[in-house]
């Protein structure tokens, strides 16, 4: 049986964006879903002293490794393996951040991080992020040929610091994204704080209460310590959907269908995919490798399905769940996008029981 591989995600931006701010919103949203998640990060700065790594030190962070003194995309790069094998060996976090520098490269990171996954087999690369400063990106996108390709070689932008400006302020930097040929989707954080559920993809360890959570509206609101509640629906919609089966202990999935969904998904319409099913079958990553070693059986297996802007990860999940439904499944999209979606999947273009089984659809828009 294969052993789960850790989620990386890699937070990259120009100098200032706010990069460190936004991981330490998150770890309060990841401690109530999971109080006993491991989260844990590696800090790149350039010098020799990294206050930053003391601030998630202070926030509780599982484990901090610091690469200083140079970028990580360059002469650090070969360094990260050590950090995340002391990492892992140290701790077995749940999840691994990596905060680049302010220079960094996204695309020779990933690289690396493809490089180290193929290896050792202990690893995946979930999503890369790049947070803008849209107060000052005026003044350094136009100079810094690096905040060009943080905003290029990424699979999400967050517009950060956008508060303070005009609406015509804010359009101008969304016109210069696209002057630069730059269509990743992007989405406004709120003061620094942006839904877990967006960044982070389903794993091991969060597959339990994500189920039950899903049984709720799933209406994701913040509140500040002045008291203001923000909803969080804005930028992004959400919808639900739940297969089930009269015989729902021995019911399989048909993954090859689901597959199709996870091609055809455009990256600019839907942001994530996150779903629990039960399927004969064995899946296969993005990359075309098996989910695990095991042969396909007569009894269904349990899957925990991560799906982050055209990858996707699978994970055999040993947890026994009676009385569950063959599949549940939730799907952030951009705004708008959501009505379009909840059409092609009550047409049941992407869901079906393996052999003459039938299942009841459930397709609804929660956020």
């Amino acid at each position: 049986m294969s052993t789960p591989k850790i989620p990386i995600t890699v937070i990259t931006g120009f100098v200032g964006s706010g990069k460190t701010t936004l991981i330490l919103n998150l770890l309060p949203q990841l401690r109530a879903q999971n109080p006993s998640y491991k989260l844990a990060l590696i800090k790149n700065e350039i010098g020799d002293l990294n206050v930053d790594s003391q601030l998630a030190a202070a926030a509780e962070m599982t484990g901090v490794s610091e690469l200083l003194g140079a970028c990580i995309c360059c002469t650090n790069v070969g360094q990260i393996g050590d950090a995340l094998k002391e990492l892992d060996e140290t701790y077995a976090p749940n999840r691994v951040i990596i905060e680049t520098s302010g220079s960094a490269e996204p695309i020779k990171l990933m690289v690396e991080l493809k490089r180290l996954s193929l290896e050792t087999g202990r690893y995946a690369l979930d999503g890369v992020v790049s947070v803008i400063d849209v107060e000052n990106w005026d003044g350094y996108a136009s100079t810094s040929y690096t905040a060009k390709l943080q905003a290029q070689q990424t699979d999400l932008i967050v517009l950060n610091k956008w508060e303070n400006l005009s609406e015509m302020a804010f359009e101008r930097t969304l016109d210069k994204l696209g002057d630069m040929d730059v269509d990743t989707p992007h989405i406004k954080s709120d003061k620094g704080w942006i839904s877990k559920d967006l960044l982070f993809g389903i794993d091991e360890r969060m597959a339990r209460d994500w189920v039950a959570l899903s049984q709720q509206s799933l209406t994701h609101k913040h509140e500040h310590g002045d008291g203001h509640k923000h909803d969080h629906n804005e930028e992004m919609e959400a919808l639900s959907i739940t297969l089930t089966s009269p015989s729902s202990s021995t019911a399989s999935l048909d993954v090859n269908k689901l597959a199709t969904l996870l091609k055809a998904a455009p990256k600019d319409e839907v942001y994530r995919i996150k779903a629990v099913l039960r399927t004969t079958q064995t899946p296969a990553n993005s990359d075309g490798t098996p989910a695990d070693d095991s042969s396909e059986s007569t009894t269904p297996k349990r899957y925990i399905l991560n799906w982050s802007f055209g990858r996707w990860m699978w994970t055999l999940d040993q947890t026994e769940v009676k009385e569950e439904p063959v599949l549940r499944m939730s799907i952030f999209t951009g705004r708008y996008e959501s009505n379009k979606w909840l059409k092609r999947i009550e047409a049941k273009t992407y869901t079906a029981l393996t052999g003459a089984s039938d299942g009841e659809l459930e397709v609804k828009r929660v956020l």
